[in-house]
Formats: C-alpha cells, structure tokens, sequence
C-alpha cells in the first residue's frame, strides 16, 4: 500500500509538471525548436546519465544476480506485450499493434521508477529499457512498415540508451570508481530527466487536438489494451514465475504499465504511416494513466 501512495505523489507531481509544459507552450514562452532542443536533451545526455549513475554501485553477487533476472524478467515481459497486441491489432491496426507493444518506460517508466523503488529500481529495468530499444527498430519498424528491409540496427546499438546501459554494465562488471565530482555531474543532470520529460510530453498535448481526440472509441479500446490488459497479462505470469524478487518484478511491471511509448509518432512519420493516429494514442493514454498506473500497482501489490 505504501508503493501505491508513493507512486500516486509522484504521478500527481508529474502531471502537474505536464500542464506546466501545456501551459508554457500555450503562451508561447517555448517554441517548436525549443521542444525539439529538450528532446534532444532529454535524449541524449538526461536519460543516459540517469541510466549510468545507476550502474554506479559496488558489484555484488546479490546484485549481479539481481541484473540478470531482471534481463530474463523483461525479455518475459516484453514478450507477453508483443504478443498480446499482435493478437489483437495485427492487421488490424499497424500504428496499434506498436502502440500496445511498447510502453514509454523511459521518459515516464524512470522518473517514476525511480521515485517509487530508488536507484535500485533503475537498475532493474536498465535491461527492459535496452530491449524496447531493440525491438522497436527491429519489430516494430516491421510492425509499422510490414517490410522487413526497413530494419536497422545498426540505430539501435547507436541509441543513447544502449550506449548508457553498455556503459555503464561497464563500470559496474570492472569496478571502476567513478570520482567523486563525475558523480556529482550525472546526479544533476540526471535530475533534468522528469521535469525535462514531462515538459516535452506537455508541450505535444498542447499541439493535439484533444477534444477530437477524446471523442474517438478506437483511441480508447487502444488504452484500455495498452494500460489495463497488457498489464494484467504480465502480472499473472509474474505471479507464478520463479524469477527475481518482488521488487524487480514490481519495477518491471511499472515500466511496462505505462502508457504509449511517444516513438509510435516518430516512427510512423519517418515511415510515412499515420503519424497522427500516434500521437492520440500517445496522449489519451498519458492522460488516463494517472487512474491505470495505481491502480494496476494497487492491484500488484497484492499478487506479486
């Protein structure tokens, strides 16, 4: 119980950092380029420092123990998401069948990880994180694209994300000890990564067309896939699975319980898919996910 009301102040506090971004941009105090600057930001330098700061820990057996069952945990997880969106949305809904598949476990899924269950929970969902990456440019853009010459992943083990994991699974294995003023650097910047995140996720439903979107059924049967499904699916194979610890698979379900990754957008525009179907699935499912992601974590605390 005491998980579900540490996580419900942290989504309050994030979705009033969103409606601060909704509002900046609104009143255009940030510009289309000054989003695309944060994203960027956000991206490249805020995400990888929060991933590598949290690798920075005395290597134990317990804790290397710990990172290879989250690794078997997520490929489960990730998994039992592909599948139940291919069930559903293949051929049906390209755009959906992404959309369910993938949850934004990095922008949303750390910040309140992190908040929810410390550094360690970080760790735990490093590997689920390098693994959405993965099967985004690889099953995902066949997904999107139904053409398998599409896939590159030479862009996944190019990604920030990959990077920072690879990184940092460095200093952990070797056990390097990072200086005390490097240390300090990726502890601030790693806390760009909320607000910073949810900013930018304020700034996209301030470009959205809500009110045509809150109208639209399918938009809603995607939700309820992605935020309530999917997430009961992994918790009833969780529950009966004789891997990792209650913590790690807590961690990993949060992850995998929050809403549309924003890549389903990106992807399908690169792809010229509809892009725009995307980005309602994107932004309808931020905005329910406040009531979903207690309540699956209320509901988890029970079983797991």
């Amino acid at each position: 119980m005491e998980i579900v009301t540490i996580l419900l102040k942290q989504v309050l506090i994030m979705y009033i950092l969103m409606f601060i971004g909704y509002m900046v941009y609104k009143k255009e105090l940030l510009s289309d380029q000054g989003t695309k600057d944060l994203g960027k930001i956000l991206l490249n330098i805020a995400v990888p420092a929060v991933v590598i700061s949290n690798f920075c820990i005395e290597r134990t057996a317990e804790k290397t123990a710990e990172l290879f069952s989250s690794l078997l945990i997520s490929l489960i997880c990730m998994g039992l998401s592909i599948l139940v969106s291919y069930l559903v949305f293949h051929k049906k809904d390209r755009i959906g069948e992404f959309a369910a598949a993938f949850s934004n476990a990095g922008f949303i899924g750390i910040p309140l990880v992190q908040a929810t269950f410390g550094s360690s929970g970080v760790f735990y969902i490093s590997m689920m994180i390098v693994l959405i990456a993965f099967l985004q440019w690889s099953f995902g853009v066949y997904t999107i694209t139904d053409d398998k010459s599409y896939i590159d992943l030479k862009k996944v083990i190019k990604s920030p994300t990959v990077i920072a994991v690879a990184i940092g699974t460095i200093i952990y294995f070797s056990g390097i000890r990072i200086p005390t003023i490097a240390s300090s650097v990726l502890s601030i910047i790693s806390g760009l990564n909320t607000p910073l995140a949810m900013l930018v996720s304020g700034v996209y439903l301030a470009q959205s067309d809500l009110i045509s979107m809150i109208r639209k059924k399918n938009v809603y049967f995607l939700c309820f896939i992605r935020l309530i499904v999917v997430p009961l699916v992994i918790m009833c194979i969780f529950r009966f699975l004789p891997l990792g610890n209650s913590a790690i698979k807590m961690a990993i379900l949060l992850a995998a319980a929050c809403p549309v990754g924003s890549n389903v957008a990106i992807f399908a525009q690169q792809y010229d898919k509809d892009y725009r179907r995307g980005i309602e699935y994107v932004c309808i499912s931020t905005l329910l996910s406040i009531i979903t992601l207690p309540l699956v974590m209320f509901l988890a605390s029970f079983i797991l």
